[in-house]
């Protein structure tokens, strides 16, 4: 369980690495280039296993899972920012 948790926190921190939507947080890639890419066959390794559960969740419409862990990792981010610039 700890692992899909993990699995699931670095899915929503990783960007593309490379191609026309290079930085663009998986999540947010396009469904059509998801789906070109579940045709082609996804990248081997830890990135084609995030982009199939990225596939996933869009075809199931269950993207806010990751968009959620996105928007807490963003209120912890600014909150220790806050933190830093309070002392």
């Amino acid at each position: 369980m700890i692992q899909d948790q993990q699995f699931l926190i670095d899915l929503a921190k990783m960007k593309m690495p490379f191609g026309k939507y290079k930085g663009t947080f998986l999540i947010d890639l396009p469904e059509q280039y998801i789906v070109w890419y579940s045709n082609k066959g996804f990248p081997a390794g830890k990135l084609g296993k995030q982009m199939g559960l990225v596939y996933e969740l869009q075809l199931n419409g269950l993207e806010n899972i990751v968009k959620e862990i996105q928007r807490r990792d963003a209120l912890i981010d600014d909150n220790a920012i806050g933190h830093m610039r309070n002392s």
